[in-house]
């Protein structure tokens, strides 16, 4: 049976939640990640994957200044990182630098990638879609990679961004 409640105590029950790690370029020419849980595939005909960034969100300039970006599959041992790239703003500090993770050139679009990730999609912009305070980036899959070595991937469990692995 189902119970009428408040909209933020039943979307509580989405835990735990794939985040991922999204990079683009900003208009000074540094890579800009920011951790991410609004994420989904959108089409397998092109490949196609979208993330929602928050209107007041510094990335939100980056992206679509760049027009193309990666989508990061973070693994359990970049909690520190996913951290860092959802709290701390770009507009501050080199998040990437501050990091001190290992990167890896992105081979078909101007970014870099996340060596120690479970798996790496560079995107290309094809679509923008203001949703109330967020917008959605639609991106065409135009390179995958997947490390070569067996890793759990970073979710969050909820409240507080508490986060563990989960293969």
């Amino acid at each position: 049976m189902q119970q009428q409640v408040d909209y933020s105590q039943a979307v509580a029950s989405k835990y735990p939640e794939q985040i991922v790690i999204g990079i683009a370029r900003d208009p000074h020419g540094k890579h800009n990640p920011i951790t991410l849980g609004w994420t989904m595939i959108v089409s397998h005909e092109p490949p196609m994957m979208a993330v929602s960034i928050g209107k007041t969100r510094y990335s939100l300039e980056t992206f679509r200044h760049a027009r193309e970006f990666v989508i990061a599959f973070p693994s359990e041992h970049q909690q520190g990182e996913a951290m860092l790239f959802g709290t701390k703003s770009g507009r501050d500090m080199d998040k990437l630098a501050a990091a001190g993770c290992s990167l890896v050139p992105a081979c078909k679009i101007d970014a870099v990638l996340l060596a120690d990730a479970v798996a790496n999609f560079e995107c290309k912009l094809v679509a923008e879609l203001e949703t109330g305070d967020h917008v959605v980036f639609a991106g065409e899959v135009v390179c995958s990679h997947l490390n070569d070595k067996p890793l759990n991937r970073l979710y969050t469990v909820g409240k507080g961004y508490k986060m563990e692995g989960v293969r």
